[in-house]
């Protein structure tokens, strides 16, 4: 059994601060409940910290505060880059990412490709609702938050300067992500999107 987190130890201890784990990252340590319980000693011991529920971090140390805690958006990228799934942030969670909103969403939502569900990551939630291909399929990371921003305020509610701000970025989007991104958004967006080009 020490075998087992002496090995976690090691492992998580050669990552950086503020790393993410789920216990299948150690399943060649040992059993899954094996695995289990070293995860949770060594969150006893503060060499980890829990998340949520299956979720682990090598916690950054502020001098002020003590440990800081990821926030939902980081777990969030991190459940999808483990089950290799596709998200894409909605709402107010995307006018956030993008800086055309200050709140701060409570609950973080996002389209996938994979499993609908709902994570408690503190007082905050990650909802990951379940959506076509097509809502997914764009490529740039800028163009993808920025027609989940636009659907998010509306057609026709866009202000002058919301518009000049997602013009802006998306003259830093790849060309060829971008061409292909005006294709798959609603022609109204499309329209918007392509005056960066």
């Amino acid at each position: 059994m020490e075998a087992v987190e002496q090995l976690i130890k090691k492992e998580v201890q050669k990552t950086s601060q503020g790393t993410l784990f789920f216990p299948e990252d150690f399943s060649r340590f040992g059993s899954p409940d094996g695995v289990r319980k070293a995860l949770q000693r060594l969150d006893h011991k503060g060499v980890i910290k829990r998340v949520a529920q299956g979720i682990y971090v090598h916690p950054k140390e502020n001098s002020y505060i003590g440990p800081v805690m990821p926030t939902a958006e980081e777990v969030a990228d991190a459940i999808a880059r483990r089950d290799r799934t596709r998200t894409v942030p909605t709402g107010v969670s995307a006018l956030n990412a993008l800086g055309l909103s200050t709140q701060v969403p409570m609950n973080v939502v996002l389209l996938t490709d994979g499993s609908p569900r709902e994570i408690k990551i503190g007082k905050r939630k990650i909802k990951f609702k379940k959506t076509t291909p097509r809502n997914l399929s764009a490529k740039g990371d800028i163009s993808r938050l920025v027609i989940q921003a636009l659907k998010a305020l509306g057609n026709g509610k866009v202000s002058k300067s919301d518009e000049q701000k997602i013009i802006e970025l998306l003259k830093k989007e790849r060309h060829g992500d971008l061409l292909h991104d005006i294709e798959v958004a609603p022609e109204w967006i499309q329209s918007v999107m392509r005056k960066a080009l």
